[in-house]
């Protein structure tokens, strides 16, 4: 059995694995244009600690198409390697890191340079997860007819405002820096 570690290090580069998504592309790389990382020293903080970090991740889930871009940021002022591996083509380490039972993603896993895993952070934001909450709250029972083209359309608009609202950017910034803090104590 894999470690975490050798699936870092197995994995490919966030840069590469964003020129090769094939879904969510062009909302990602709008995140990743458009968000500013703020000036708060943290990019900087984080360059003594020699850490890695490793989404696993896939190119068609609206979270991640929202969260990996802000990450990479992150870890590309603070001179921190981010690799990615893809949730569905090896389910063995998402089933090491499940959320509720669930194999929900991203799930960003921090690991030192010794590569022994710190934490986690994933799989999004505490106002992201609340949108989410509130969206599947207004959705008919999966038993209903129209349960699946409302499910489209309330996931179509969500992703619309991941692509478009800067303070939910800001919101993962702050939950993943809040995380990287509370490993580093």
């Amino acid at each position: 059995m894999k470690t975490d570690q050798q699936y870092y290090e197995e994995g490919k580069s966030i840069q590469t694995y964003m020129n090769e998504m094939g879904m969510l592309k062009e909302e990602s790389f709008a995140v990743y244009e458009q968000f500013q990382l703020p000036a708060d020293g943290f990019a900087e903080e984080l360059k003594q600690y020699q850490l890695h970090f490793l989404t696993i991740t896939e190119d068609w889930c609206g979270d991640a198409m929202m969260i990996n871009p802000v990450i990479r940021k992150l870890a590309e002022a603070a001179d921190i390697e981010m690799r990615v591996a893809l949730r569905d083509a090896d389910t063995d380490l998402i089933d090491r890191h499940l959320t509720n039972g669930g194999r929900a993603i991203p799930m960003i896993l921090i690991f030192n340079n010794q590569g022994h895993l710190l934490g986690k952070w994933g799989p999004r934001s505490p106002k992201a997860q609340q949108i989410v909450d509130e969206v599947r709250a207004a959705l008919p029972p999966k038993e209903d007819p129209s349960f699946a083209e409302k499910q489209k359309v309330a996931f179509g608009s969500l992703r619309k405002r991941y692509t478009e609202e800067p303070a939910l950017w800001s919101d993962v910034y702050d939950s993943f820096k809040e995380t990287i803090l509370d490993i580093l104590k």
